[in-house]
Parts: C-alpha cells; sequence; structure tokens
C-alpha cells in the first residue's frame, strides 16, 4: 500500500475549515438556502464534524469541517484524518481555515487516513484524495507515511507469517530497495561470530535466530546507527507468560519494525547520514534447549548475565547488538524496543518513555515529538539504581527483584553495553494502538520514528 497525494492539476472540491467561533463570520455573506442547509445540518464548528454541500445538481461543491477549538485539537494533531475518513471518493483541496503552521500535519493525517491492514482480508482506509497544497513538501509528507505504512504492516502481520525468517525477507527487501549491503548471521554462525545472548534467546524456535545488519550511505558523513528489537512472537520462554499476556506478542517486533520504517524515511530522503541498522532477529520460543532460568550467560561484551527470568529475553538479544554497534563508534545510536510492561504503566500506550544522558539531545527530542505530534516523554537513567541490577552470581541480572523502576532498570542494563556511542538514546516504546484514532488505526503503531527522524536531520545530517 503506497500512501499517495492527487495529482496538482486535478480538479478538486474545496473544503473550509470552520472553528467553532467562525462559522457566523463564515456565513455571513453566503445565500439563504446554504444558511438553511448548514442550520438543517447541525453544523456548528464542533471538531471532527463534516458537512457537504451540494450544488443545484447534488453533487458536493464544498465541504465544510469542524474545526473546534485549540484546546480540542490539542488532544491530538490527527484531526483531518477524520475528514477523510467521512469523505465520499472524489478529490479534495483545503480551501480556507488552516494556518500556514497546519498545513503539513493536516496533510500528513490525510495521508495516514489512507492505510488499511488488508493481507488477510479486503478492507481499505480512506479513499478520498487530497490535493496537495503548494506550501506542504509532497514527496517528503509521503515519504513520511511511507515509512509508517512499513511499520504498521510489519507488526500487524501475526507470527505465523512474521517470524524470523520473513522479518529477514522484509530486511533484505528494504536494502535491496535502497542499494544499501545486507549480512545476515545466522543459527550456529552466531556463536562462532560472538553473539551468545542472541543465540541462546533463540536457539529453542524451529526458525534459527539471526543477527540482520544494514549498512547505507557515505561512510564519511555522520554515524547514525539504528537498533531495533527483534522478538517475533515471545512466549515468555520457560517463565512462560499466561494466555492473557501472550495475545499481543506478535508485536514484539515493534522495535525492528520502526526502526525499519524510520530507515526507509532516511534512506527514501537520502539524508547525508551514514546509516546502520541492527535487528536481532529471535522467536522466544519453548523447547528442550530452550534457556533456563538462573543460566548464565557471557555477551558479547564479556559481561555476565544471570537469567532470573526467561521473558526478559528482549534485552539479552539487544545487548550483543548493542556491543556491535557502539564497537564502531557512531556519532548517534537509537535504541528502539517494545521492553517494558513497566513503560506502559507509567505513560501509557500512546507516550514511549526515551531515555539519554544528554539534556541538551533530551531537549531537542522533545521539541521535534512536539513539533512531529509523534510524543516521547523523558525517564532517567538513573544511576542510584545502578545496584539494582548487579546480582551476586554475575555482573548483571535480567530481571531484578523487587518490580519498581521497571522501565529505568531495564533501560540502565542496556546502557552498560554501550560506552562509544557520541550520543545514545533508548526508546521503550509499545507499537500498538488499543483503538482506533483519527489517522491511526486499531492494532500496529509506528511511534517516535518521525520525531526520531527530525532529530537525525538537526543535529546528525550536515551538508
Amino acid at each position: 500500500m503506497r500512501p499517495k497525494f492527487a495529482g496538482k492539476t486535478q480538479k478538486a472540491t474545496p473544503i473550509d475549515f470552520i472553528s467553532l467561533d467562525g462559522l457566523d463570520k463564515w456565513l455571513a455573506n453566503k445565500p439563504k438556502a446554504v444558511k438553511t442547509w448548514v442550520k438543517a445540518s447541525d453544523f456548528t464548528g464542533a471538531l471532527g464534524q463534516v458537512l457537504t454541500l451540494p450544488d443545484t445538481n447534488g453533487k458536493i461543491e464544498r465541504v465544510l469541517a469542524g474545526w473546534g477549538n485549540a484546546a480540542a485539537r490539542a488532544r491530538g494533531r490527527y484531526w483531518a484524518a477524520t475528514v477523510a475518513m467521512k469523505l465520499p471518493k472524489g478529490v479534495y483541496e483545503f480551501s480556507s481555515g488552516l494556518q500556514k503552521s497546519e498545513l503539513e500535519q493536516a496533510s500528513l493525517s490525510w495521508l495516514l487516513a489512507q492505510y488499511a491492514f488488508d493481507r488477510y482480508k479486503v478492507k481499505s482506509g480512506a479513499l478520498a484524495k487530497l490535493k496537495p497544497s503548494k506550501h506542504v513538501d509532497v514527496k517528503r509528507l509521503e515519504i513520511l507515511a511511507a515509512g509508517e505504512f512499513l511499520t504498521r504492516d510489519l507488526i500487524n502481520v501475526p507470527a505465523s507469517d512474521m517470524g524470523p525468517d520473513a522479518l529477514e525477507v522484509a530486511f533484505r527487501k528494504l536494502g535491496k530497495d535502497h542499494a544499501a549491503k545486507v549480512s545476515v548471521i545466522k543459527g550456529a554462525a552466531l556463536l562462532k561470530k560472538n553473539f551468545p545472548m542472541i543465540h541462546a534467546v533463540g536457539r529453542a524456535s524451529d526458525q534459527a535466530p539471526r543477527l540482520l545488519d544494514m549498512t547505507w550511505g557515505n561512510v564519511l558523513h555522520p554515524k547514525v546507527t539504528l537498533v531495533g528489537k527483534g522478538v517475533c512472537f515471545d512466549t515468555g520462554g520457560l517463565n512462560i507468560k499466561p494466555g492473557s499476556s501472550m495475545g499481543l506478542m506478535k508485536k514484539d517486533m515493534g522495535g525492528s519494525a520502526t526502526v525499519m520504517g524510520l530507515a526507509q524515511m532516511i534512506m527514501a530522503l537520502k539524508l547525508k547520514v551514514r546509516l546502520r541498522v541492527i535487528v536481532p532477529a529471535v522467536e522466544n520460543a519453548i523447547s528442550a534447549n530452550a534457556f533456563r532460568p538462573q543460566d548464565v550467560l557471557t555477551s558479547r561484551k564479556g559481561l555476565t548475565v544471570e537469567v532470573n527470568n526467561t521473558d526478559a529475553e528482549g534485552r539479552l538479544v539487544l545487548a550483543d547488538a548493542l556491543a556491535l554497534g557502539d564497537a564502531e563508534k557512531p556519532d548517534f545510536m537509537i535504541c528502539m524496543a517494545t521492553l517494558t510492561g513497566a513503560a506502559r504503566v507509567a505513560l501509557g500506550p500512546d507516550v514511549p518513555p526515551f531515555f539519554t544522558d544528554c539534556d541538551k539531545l533530551a531537549g531537542t527530542i522533545s521539541k521535534a515529538a512536539t513539533k512531529e505530534a509523534d510524543p516521547l516523554w523523558r525517564l532517567p537513567f538513573w544511576d542510584p539504581y545502578e545496584p539494582v541490577i548487579e546480582p551476586d552470581v554475575a555482573d548483571l541480572d535480567n530481571a531484578p527483584k523487587g518490580g519498581f523502576g521497571g522501565a529505568i532498570t531495564a533501560a540502565l542494563f542496556l546502557r552498560r553495553f554501550v560506552e562509544d556511542a557520541q550520543d545514545f538514546v533508548h526508546i521503550d516504546l509499545y507499537g500498538w494502538a488499543p483503538a482506533a484514532k483519527p489517522g491511526r488505526t486499531q492494532g500496529g503503531a509506528c511511534q517516535s520514528a518521525r520525531a526520531m527522524l527530525r532529530v537525525i536531520e538537526q543535529g546528525y545530517c550536515h551538508e
């Protein structure tokens, strides 16, 4: 599915966005028939209302879209998608009522409304096409939407069709589409190449664990490395999850799906970075050779890890991947993972926490998240909690007792494997929309990619 604007030369039906306090002004010089129609339709300008105005032949001549007030719009920035979903098939254009600063977000919202996950059932998103304003970057917005769609599709596919094998196929296709170099280390070769924790977590599955590695761009440009958790299904291992907790585990590869969507944006926009994408792709399954509670694993970095819960496997596979990425001293390394339930308890499904030691970078991320309507909220790498992740038996504990600060202790665990990257950010995302909202279907969600793209453009992409 390719998100697409209508052609710039196509004839389009105009849309006027009407605020709650702007209806009377808009109606002031309109014919009596229009005033009567609007009144009879109970159109007030409330956010999300859509009213079509017919011409004398009964065809849609104009559209009124309720734009509410600033307070109502602040609860979400994708309200233009509601208009797209409510209109019949045709070509439309924004005519009045939007500020220039709102045009980009409204246009992107319209594109996002085109999404539908139709792999197993015939369905469609918005059929209404938007003729873009001359004030928006059409190519960029289509690229952003395409990256979002890739992430949503990858997450939405169940593990029966999106195991490590299929994730590798998708990863290779992404690389081929953008002339990137892709390499894969698989199965027993992981032990030979020193990725022991990736192998341990994934060895019980009938689909071999693997490390997916992609590089793209000029080696002289700033090095940006993306690391994404690719646990294609998580049973919890021998610490098996209850059925109610296993229901959404197809999305446990949401970190890998998100870095792939972000990578597609970066490569399609041809940013001046040297990009690397690293994904440990595994299934945390159960069989006779599954790793066990109290096993001690030696990581790629040489740190030993006591496994106190096989359901805290994501940080294990990420540790080896982060150590690999860190070795070449990237300018910026981003880790994305559906890592902890604690993050959801703290901030809910819509707001992923991010962790960084750099206050300046944290400010840049927060501003980018607001600008892109792609929410993120900073949580601390809280150093006083470091002893919590240090057991007596080994250097590190993958599931410390107590249960307090779980998102923070997981982030601290990952930070132990990053020493040489100039800047490091870890994002603990959910990757799922529990309910449909404007511009976002229920199901797989692309979180943080657009915000981090803006950060990369601002700080790490230099002409």
